[in-house]
Protein backbone atom coordinates (compact mmCIF):
# COMPACT_ATOMS: atom_id res chain seq x y z
CA UNK A 1 0.00 0.00 0.00
CA UNK A 2 2.60 2.56 1.04
CA UNK A 3 4.24 1.66 -2.80
CA UNK A 4 0.95 2.51 -4.28
CA UNK A 5 0.04 5.44 -2.49
CA UNK A 6 4.06 7.10 -3.38
CA UNK A 7 3.17 6.63 -6.93
CA UNK A 8 -0.02 8.79 -6.59
CA UNK A 9 1.97 11.55 -5.85
CA UNK A 10 3.08 13.69 -8.19
CA UNK A 11 6.12 14.57 -7.07
CA UNK A 12 7.48 10.89 -6.95
CA UNK A 13 6.45 10.83 -10.73
CA UNK A 14 8.72 13.98 -11.48
CA UNK A 15 11.24 12.37 -9.32
CA UNK A 16 11.38 9.02 -11.20
CA UNK A 17 11.07 10.79 -14.53
CA UNK A 18 14.11 13.16 -13.50
CA UNK A 19 16.02 10.35 -11.95
CA UNK A 20 15.62 8.33 -15.21
CA UNK A 21 16.87 10.58 -17.36
CA UNK A 22 20.31 10.83 -15.54
CA UNK A 23 20.59 7.10 -14.78
CA UNK A 24 20.34 7.22 -18.86
CA UNK A 25 23.00 9.78 -19.25
CA UNK A 26 25.25 8.25 -17.17
CA UNK A 27 24.58 5.26 -18.37
CA UNK A 28 26.10 6.38 -21.65
CA UNK A 29 29.63 6.03 -21.09
CA UNK A 30 28.85 2.33 -20.11
CA UNK A 31 26.68 1.95 -23.32
CA UNK A 32 29.54 3.08 -25.83
CA UNK A 33 32.16 1.04 -23.23
CA UNK A 34 29.63 -2.05 -23.76
CA UNK A 35 29.74 -1.79 -27.31
CA UNK A 36 33.46 -1.84 -27.72
CA UNK A 37 34.15 -4.65 -25.65
CA UNK A 38 31.32 -6.89 -27.00
CA UNK A 39 32.99 -6.14 -30.50
CA UNK A 40 35.66 -8.07 -29.41
CA UNK A 41 33.74 -11.40 -29.86
CA UNK A 42 32.44 -13.10 -32.80
CA UNK A 43 29.11 -11.45 -34.05
CA UNK A 44 26.67 -14.25 -33.18
CA UNK A 45 27.62 -13.77 -29.40
CA UNK A 46 27.48 -9.60 -29.56
CA UNK A 47 23.80 -9.19 -28.97
CA UNK A 48 23.97 -11.91 -26.28
CA UNK A 49 26.95 -10.36 -24.30
CA UNK A 50 25.50 -6.63 -24.73
CA UNK A 51 21.99 -7.71 -23.09
CA UNK A 52 23.62 -10.13 -20.41
CA UNK A 53 25.70 -7.17 -19.59
CA UNK A 54 23.65 -4.53 -19.27
CA UNK A 55 20.60 -7.27 -17.56
CA UNK A 56 23.66 -8.04 -14.98
CA UNK A 57 24.50 -4.55 -14.86
CA UNK A 58 21.10 -3.76 -13.39
CA UNK A 59 21.09 -6.20 -10.83
CA UNK A 60 24.52 -5.13 -10.06
CA UNK A 61 23.44 -1.61 -9.02
CA UNK A 62 19.97 -2.07 -7.60
CA UNK A 63 22.17 -4.46 -4.63
CA UNK A 64 24.49 -1.43 -4.58
CA UNK A 65 20.99 0.48 -4.03
CA UNK A 66 20.38 -1.58 -1.33
CA UNK A 67 23.65 -1.72 0.60
CA UNK A 68 23.32 2.07 0.66
CA UNK A 69 23.51 2.41 4.24
CA UNK A 70 27.22 0.32 4.00
CA UNK A 71 28.01 2.52 0.77
CA UNK A 72 27.37 5.77 2.90
CA UNK A 73 29.60 4.76 5.91
CA UNK A 74 32.57 4.00 3.23
CA UNK A 75 33.03 7.76 3.34
CA UNK A 76 34.94 8.05 6.89
CA UNK A 77 38.95 7.36 6.23
CA UNK A 78 40.36 3.82 7.42
CA UNK A 79 44.00 5.28 6.30
CA UNK A 80 45.69 8.93 7.27
CA UNK A 81 48.83 9.88 6.00
CA UNK A 82 50.72 13.38 6.80
CA UNK A 83 53.95 13.94 5.04
CA UNK A 84 55.44 17.54 4.65
CA UNK A 85 54.04 18.11 0.80
CA UNK A 86 50.96 15.75 0.97
CA UNK A 87 47.74 15.12 3.42
CA UNK A 88 44.63 12.92 2.61
CA UNK A 89 42.96 9.79 4.33
CA UNK A 90 42.04 6.98 2.32
CA UNK A 91 38.13 6.07 2.02
CA UNK A 92 36.26 3.41 1.16
CA UNK A 93 34.66 5.40 -1.02
CA UNK A 94 37.67 6.69 -3.13
CA UNK A 95 39.55 3.69 -3.31
CA UNK A 96 36.95 2.22 -5.39
CA UNK A 97 36.74 5.54 -7.25
CA UNK A 98 40.98 5.04 -7.79
CA UNK A 99 40.18 1.01 -8.85
CA UNK A 100 37.22 2.24 -11.26
CA UNK A 101 39.66 4.66 -13.09
CA UNK A 102 42.84 2.81 -12.89
CA UNK A 103 40.75 0.01 -14.20
CA UNK A 104 39.26 2.06 -17.15
CA UNK A 105 42.30 4.00 -17.92
CA UNK A 106 43.76 0.35 -18.93
CA UNK A 107 41.19 -0.95 -21.08
CA UNK A 108 41.13 2.20 -22.94
CA UNK A 109 44.74 2.40 -23.68
CA UNK A 110 45.33 -1.19 -24.33
CA UNK A 111 42.18 -1.43 -26.45
CA UNK A 112 43.67 1.68 -28.88
CA UNK A 113 46.56 -0.32 -28.87
CA UNK A 114 44.55 -3.42 -30.30
CA UNK A 115 42.70 -0.87 -32.41
CA UNK A 116 46.46 0.29 -34.09
CA UNK A 117 47.85 -2.95 -34.24
CA UNK A 118 45.81 -4.43 -37.47
CA UNK A 119 42.85 -6.13 -38.47
CA UNK A 120 44.91 -9.33 -38.74
CA UNK A 121 45.67 -9.11 -34.70
CA UNK A 122 42.48 -8.05 -33.94
CA UNK A 123 40.59 -11.02 -35.82
CA UNK A 124 42.68 -13.45 -33.94
CA UNK A 125 42.24 -12.35 -30.83
CA UNK A 126 38.35 -12.59 -31.02
CA UNK A 127 38.79 -15.97 -30.90
CA UNK A 128 40.89 -15.89 -27.63
CA UNK A 129 38.43 -14.02 -25.95
CA UNK A 130 36.21 -15.61 -23.22
CA UNK A 131 32.24 -14.82 -23.51
CA UNK A 132 31.97 -14.34 -19.96
CA UNK A 133 35.33 -12.83 -19.48
CA UNK A 134 33.78 -9.88 -21.42
CA UNK A 135 30.83 -10.12 -19.56
CA UNK A 136 33.02 -9.72 -16.34
CA UNK A 137 34.57 -6.85 -17.15
CA UNK A 138 31.50 -5.21 -18.14
CA UNK A 139 29.79 -5.87 -15.12
CA UNK A 140 33.27 -4.67 -13.36
CA UNK A 141 33.09 -1.29 -14.87
CA UNK A 142 29.47 -1.32 -14.25
CA UNK A 143 29.96 -1.59 -10.72
CA UNK A 144 32.28 1.31 -10.31
CA UNK A 145 29.70 3.98 -12.57
CA UNK A 146 27.01 2.09 -10.65
CA UNK A 147 28.52 3.56 -7.43
CA UNK A 148 27.82 7.06 -8.61
CA UNK A 149 24.83 6.54 -10.16
CA UNK A 150 23.17 5.27 -6.63
CA UNK A 151 24.85 7.99 -4.83
CA UNK A 152 23.35 10.18 -6.90
CA UNK A 153 19.96 8.61 -7.03
CA UNK A 154 19.61 9.05 -3.00
CA UNK A 155 20.81 12.48 -3.21
CA UNK A 156 17.79 12.99 -5.31
CA UNK A 157 15.27 10.99 -3.56
CA UNK A 158 14.35 11.53 -0.45
CA UNK A 159 13.27 9.25 2.49
CA UNK A 160 11.95 11.92 4.30
CA UNK A 161 8.98 12.57 1.93
CA UNK A 162 8.25 8.99 0.63
CA UNK A 163 9.49 6.36 3.24
CA UNK A 164 11.82 3.92 2.78
CA UNK A 165 10.02 1.68 1.07
CA UNK A 166 8.51 4.56 -1.19
CA UNK A 167 12.22 5.97 -1.98
CA UNK A 168 13.74 2.15 -2.43
CA UNK A 169 10.48 1.86 -5.20
CA UNK A 170 10.88 5.18 -7.13
CA UNK A 171 14.76 4.41 -7.28
CA UNK A 172 14.75 0.66 -8.76
CA UNK A 173 11.70 1.67 -10.56
CA UNK A 174 13.97 4.32 -12.46
CA UNK A 175 17.07 2.16 -12.64
CA UNK A 176 14.87 -0.64 -14.49
CA UNK A 177 13.87 2.01 -16.97
CA UNK A 178 16.83 3.43 -17.73
CA UNK A 179 18.32 0.07 -18.66
CA UNK A 180 15.22 -0.79 -20.53
CA UNK A 181 15.90 2.19 -22.48
CA UNK A 182 19.37 1.65 -22.79
CA UNK A 183 18.65 -2.34 -24.39
CA UNK A 184 16.48 -0.15 -26.72
CA UNK A 185 19.16 1.96 -28.35
CA UNK A 186 22.22 -0.24 -27.53
CA UNK A 187 21.87 -1.72 -31.03
CA UNK A 188 21.87 1.50 -33.41
CA UNK A 189 24.65 2.44 -30.90
CA UNK A 190 26.98 -0.11 -31.33
CA UNK A 191 26.05 -0.64 -35.18
CA UNK A 192 27.21 3.30 -35.45
CA UNK A 193 30.38 2.68 -33.25
CA UNK A 194 31.23 -0.53 -35.48
CA UNK A 195 30.86 0.97 -38.67
CA UNK A 196 33.25 4.12 -38.21
CA UNK A 197 36.70 3.57 -36.90
CA UNK A 198 37.31 7.17 -36.21
CA UNK A 199 33.70 7.06 -34.16
CA UNK A 200 35.65 3.82 -31.80
CA UNK A 201 38.65 6.07 -31.40
CA UNK A 202 36.98 9.12 -30.09
CA UNK A 203 34.67 7.18 -27.96
CA UNK A 204 37.81 5.23 -26.26
CA UNK A 205 39.44 9.06 -25.97
CA UNK A 206 36.24 9.60 -24.18
CA UNK A 207 36.95 7.01 -21.55
CA UNK A 208 40.33 7.97 -21.17
CA UNK A 209 39.11 11.23 -20.32
CA UNK A 210 36.53 9.82 -17.95
CA UNK A 211 38.89 7.66 -16.27
CA UNK A 212 41.14 10.45 -15.58
CA UNK A 213 38.30 12.25 -14.19
CA UNK A 214 37.57 9.16 -11.62
CA UNK A 215 41.26 9.61 -10.59
CA UNK A 216 41.00 13.57 -9.92
CA UNK A 217 37.66 12.65 -7.89
CA UNK A 218 39.48 9.78 -6.00
CA UNK A 219 42.10 12.20 -4.91
CA UNK A 220 39.15 14.91 -3.67
CA UNK A 221 37.19 12.01 -1.91
CA UNK A 222 41.00 11.32 -0.02
CA UNK A 223 41.09 15.14 0.75
CA UNK A 224 44.21 14.89 -0.30
CA UNK A 225 46.51 17.91 -0.15
CA UNK A 226 49.52 19.24 -1.93
CA UNK A 227 52.16 21.58 -1.06
CA UNK A 228 48.96 23.31 0.72
CA UNK A 229 46.50 22.84 -2.42
CA UNK A 230 43.72 20.68 -1.89
CA UNK A 231 42.74 18.92 -5.15
CA UNK A 232 39.72 19.88 -6.23
CA UNK A 233 37.19 17.54 -8.38
CA UNK A 234 36.89 18.21 -12.46
CA UNK A 235 33.40 19.72 -13.03
CA UNK A 236 31.51 17.82 -14.87
CA UNK A 237 30.05 20.09 -17.30
CA UNK A 238 33.54 20.93 -18.43
CA UNK A 239 33.83 16.83 -19.81
CA UNK A 240 30.23 16.99 -21.16
CA UNK A 241 31.23 20.07 -23.17
CA UNK A 242 34.49 18.90 -24.24
CA UNK A 243 32.88 15.62 -25.07
CA UNK A 244 29.65 17.72 -27.09
CA UNK A 245 32.08 19.71 -28.70
CA UNK A 246 34.21 16.59 -30.17
CA UNK A 247 31.04 14.89 -31.22
CA UNK A 248 29.89 18.13 -33.52
CA UNK A 249 33.42 17.96 -35.13
CA UNK A 250 33.58 14.27 -35.73
CA UNK A 251 29.69 14.75 -36.86
CA UNK A 252 30.82 17.37 -39.36
CA UNK A 253 33.75 14.84 -40.23
CA UNK A 254 31.19 12.24 -41.16
CA UNK A 255 29.17 14.62 -43.03
CA UNK A 256 32.16 15.86 -45.45
CA UNK A 257 33.00 12.28 -46.05
CA UNK A 258 29.91 11.33 -46.81
CA UNK A 259 29.54 14.26 -49.79
CA UNK A 260 33.03 13.99 -50.83
CA UNK A 261 31.93 9.98 -52.00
Amino acid sequence: MEILHTFLLPSAWIALLTLTLLEVVLGIDNVVFLSIMSSKLPENQQGKAQNTGLFLAMLARIALLFGISLLMQLTKPFYSFDAHWITGGVTGQSLIVLVGGLFLLYKSVSEIHDKLEGTSENKSTKKKVSFWGIIGQIVALDIVFSFDSVLTAVGMVSFRDFGYVGAMAIMVTAIVASVVIMMWFLKPISNFVGKHPTVQMLALSFLILIAVMLLVEAAHLSNIVIFGNAIQEIPKGYIYFAIGFALLVEYLNLRARKKKK
